[in-house]
């Protein structure tokens, strides 16, 4: 499209071009928009950008057209290279057809545009091609495709990728294909899968030297071809919309993800209590059944801070509404439990059921809130409820409603909302996709809104409960788009009890926080299909580590209550209960890092030791935070565990044995143990075992400390609301060496620890 460059113009931090054979008015742009950030754009549509995921001032600006002020554009020049555009820390330079390569500082290129002939791997030739044709068939795949928006880049040898959301499969994503389009899919999850209920078109590249990241922002169906097609390129693309690009540049994948949160957004702080236990089941049908529920976690000893309501609870599965026959009155059952120290989630779901005289729907055709057929009237398909409509998220009315109606359940007691369906999923086939939605201010048809359509709800719904209750809104989703990250936790949807899942899960939630959503987990022991007890015991180990920690299951499967797999296992899990409740100020010290940084809870190895190619393809063992390595033993019958140590010294949980850093060795690993080990030098807090959130979290801090030297920063505030963005926190700066520990507190807005205890961990020194 674009042939030899004929100019250039610069209009504040923009840079356009000029082409030979463009037509006016379509020239390419390359924006700074940090000095390590740069957008590049070409308006295919006419409109301008069009972003969702970005928001706040520089979403406004971009969203209208308005220059960016966040970087800075040092020097733009016409050497032989093509055009040069310089920033403090990027080096740009734009030639003939458009071609955009990055370099870093130094001169080292990060990311080059692909200039040689596109071919497959496994490309069949012109005449194996005649001869298929000859024959009736046609070649396999999408690889070779050509999209009506792509780019094509180059990739070296060693380059890694990592992120793009809740993909299954392995940690690296080079040589593979993806598609973002947000699909409920309940069959298992097999590597193959192209998309899940998450389309987040972010991608990070681990090099040599350096690491980028490319955030795709286009909300239609978009592909990303990883080196499957050719090990020598990547090509990402859409069915529509425009060519617009972020490019983050990093010395490390950290420096990346924080570029791609401060854009997108970060995960803010989350109450203290959904870092708890939560306790779910599609299948409790009644007050009694959940009641008891609630006493089987006092009666067996295990802590607990939430269970979940899924559909049952509601009136013909119509939201905002509660089934009075077999719940009885919800209020009371409610406030029994926060008696008790556990609260309330329950499910929502978009589709609204068609019924006369049934307030929410009565309303939102009063007022055109639903999506509509091409024709003109409101759009039916099927869900839980049976004939449902769709509430039009797009519209900021619309969503300014859906938060209003939150009160409803804000009235009955429940802390917080479990969002479902929102692909939107349906029953009678996909919703078409010239189904008419809203986008903000404009009519877009379903294929332009569907990936994001769950960020809306979510959305809808955070600002709802924020302005309900001030409190810190906890809203879970199934399906999200790149920035959702501000709005709402995630979990990775139906999962199977299948040891391929729980082997899957590790990679797919790092990649998740990875990408911005740093408060996942998955359904512990698997949705769909039956638990085995080993499968329930080593899943509960690795949810203990997991930022979200929920166990559930679906109706008529095996009841995954920890009590149901007999006394061993439940013995495991209140061990494991305990293990994440001592954890408690550790999690949230991280919670808060990721508030300032975007850098996850969970995190692959790689993502703190970027320059170990043993780590780089780590499928089975993660970090918790920057010094807890968790290795958890995800094979049926394994009762030992192969584990890698980075660098460094490291400590077994367990046992305080002293472990030399980058080796493998075998770990014996029981039933009952996940292999745990700790950095030399470390710090970490806990509380003493505690039933619930609810009891005085101030009262005892456990500073646990390893041998060695280091230095630790611990967060605490109330737990609960904003205050802390109004200094209502304090700050400790800890230091520790070779066990004697100091304290300092650096910043004083909170009330203080009744008591801090100093405890020495006991080592073991190897023979």
């Amino acid at each position: 499209m674009y042939q030899k460059l004929k100019e250039y113009h610069v209009d504040g931090q923009k840079v356009y071009f000029q082409y030979e054979g463009s037509s006016k008015g379509e020239e390419p742009c390359v924006e700074v928009i940090a000095d390590n950030i740069f957008n590049v754009f070409i308006d295919y549509t006419g409109m301008g950008h069009c972003t969702r995921a970005i928001e706040g001032e520089l979403g406004r600006r971009l969203n209208c057209g308005k220059i960016s002020e966040n970087g800075k554009l040092e020097s733009v020049s016409w050497e032989e290279s093509g055009v040069v555009i310089r920033t403090k820390f990027l080096t740009v330079v734009v030639g003939d057809n458009f071609d955009v390569d990055f370099y870093n500082q130094e001169g080292m290129p990060l990311s080059l545009a692909y200039r040689g002939e596109r071919k497959r791997n496994d490309a069949p030739s012109q005449a194996e091609l005649q001869l298929l044709a000859k024959e009736g068939h046609e070649a396999s795949g999408r690889s070779g495709a050509d999209y009506q928006v792509q780019e094509i880049r180059s990739f070296d040898p060693k380059d890694c990728v990592y992120g793009l959301g809740d993909k299954t499969g392995v940690l690296n994503k080079r040589f593979y294909e993806y598609e973002m389009w947000n699909s409920d899919i309940p069959d298992p999850h097999e590597d193959n899968f192209k998309s899940l209920y998450k389309s987040i078109p972010f991608m990070l590249v681990s090099k040599e030297k350096g690491a980028y990241g490319i955030f795709f922002d286009n909300h239609n169906k978009t592909y990303f071809d990883l080196g499957k097609e050719s090990d020598a390129y990547y090509v990402f693309g859409a069915d529509a919309g425009n060519l617009d690009y972020y490019f983050i540049g990093g010395e490390c994948l950290k420096e990346v993800i924080s570029g791609y949160t401060w854009l997108t957004g970060r995960a803010p702080m989350q109450q203290l209590w959904t870092l708890g236990f939560h306790q779910s089941r599609w299948g409790y049908e009644s007050e009694d059944e959940i009641r008891s529920i609630a006493a089987g976690m006092m009666k067996y000893d295990l802590p607990c801070d939430c269970i979940h309501f899924d559909i049952d609870y509601m009136d013909h599965y119509k939201v905002f509404t509660w089934n009075k026959e077999t719940y009885e009155d919800g209020a009371k059952v409610i406030a029994d439990f926060k008696e008790v120290g556990i609260k309330a989630v329950t499910i929502i779901d978009p589709g609204v059921k068609v019924e006369k005289d049934y307030y929410v729907y009565e309303e939102g055709v009063r007022n055109g809130y639903f999506a509509k057929t091409p024709e003109g009237e409101v759009y039916v398909n099927e869900v839980w409820p049976g004939d449902a409509v769709y509430p039009d998220f797009g519209k900021p009315e619309v969503r300014r409603w859906w938060g209003e109606k939150q009160k409803f359940l804000i009235d009955m007691g429940v802390s917080g909302v479990w969002n479902d369906m929102n692909e939107p999923a349906s029953f009678r086939g996909p919703l078409p996709d010239d189904v008419v939605f809203t986008d903000e201010d404009v009519q877009a048809t379903h294929a332009q809104v569907h990936n994001i359509y769950g960020h809306n709800m979510a959305k809808a719904t955070y600002e709802g409960w924020k302005e309900l209750t001030g409190k810190r809104p906890f809203v879970i989703t199934r399906a999200c788009y790149s920035g959702s990250q501000k709005y709402t936790t995630g979990w990775t949807g139906d999962n199977h009890s299948i040891w391929s899942h729980i082997r899957m899960a590790i990679p797919q939630m790092c990649n998740l926080g990875m990408s911005g959503m740093n408060f996942i987990g998955t359904d512990v022991g698997g949705f769909g299909s039956d638990c085995t007890p080993e499968l329930f015991a080593r899943w509960i180990q690795l949810g203990c580590f997991s930022p979200l920690f929920r166990d559930h299951c679906a109706k008529g499967c095996r009841g995954q209550e920890p009590w149901q797999f007999g006394e061993e296992v439940l013995s495991i899990s209140r061990k494991y209960l305990n293990l994440r409740y001592e954890l408690l100020p550790y999690l949230y010290d991280l919670m808060h890092e990721c508030e300032v940084t975007g850098i996850p809870m969970m995190r692959p190895l790689v993502l703190e030791y970027e320059g170990d190619e043993n780590v780089k393809n780590r499928n089975d063992e993660f970090m918790l935070g920057d010094r807890m390595l968790i290795a958890p033993v995800v094979e049926q019958g394994a009762r030992e565990k192969l584990v890698y140590l980075p660098e460094g010294v490291w400590y077994d949980y367990w046992t305080g044995e002293k472990k030399e850093g980058k080796n493998f060795f075998v770990r014996t690993a029981p039933l009952d143990l996940c292999p745990i080990y700790v950095k030399e030098g470390a710090v970490i807090p806990k509380y003493p075992v505690r039933t619930h959130v609810g009891e005085d979290k101030d009262a005892l801090l456990i500073l646990e400390a390893y041998p060695g030297e280091g230095t630790y920063w611990h967060y605490q505030d109330n737990g609960e609301d904003f205050a802390y963005r109004k200094g209502a926190f304090n700050e400790y700066q800890i230091r520790s060496k070779d066990g004697r520990v100091e304290v300092e507190k650096i910043h004083e807005g909170y009330r203080p620890y009744v008591r801090m205890e100093v405890k020495t961990r006991k080592m073991i020194w190897p023979r």
